[in-house]
């Protein structure tokens, strides 16, 4: 791989987690979302100046959500 690939990878990756803030932004915004990761299931731990978080069902619903959004997605763009 050559400078200029190696160039465009990076600016790609750039603009990706510049759009990914962006959005990380405007979805911190949204009331409902506010709920995910105090959802029953999820796991929270703090001992003394130790915590520990393990959103166990967050992580469920947002890989469910994705999951059908990905498949939306296909089935609209193999048509």
């Amino acid at each position: 791989m050559d400078l200029n690939s190696s160039g465009r990878v990076i600016m790609l990756l750039g603009v990706a987690l510049l759009v990914l803030g962006g959005l990380v932004v405007i979805l911190s915004r949204v009331p409902i979302l506010k709920h995910l990761g105090h959802l029953p299931g999820d796991i929270h731990i703090q001992r003394g100046n130790f915590a520990c978080f393990f959103p166990i069902t967050t992580m469920i619903v947002i890989s469910i959500l994705f999951s059908l959004a990905l498949t939306l997605i296909v089935r609209l763009l193999n048509r």
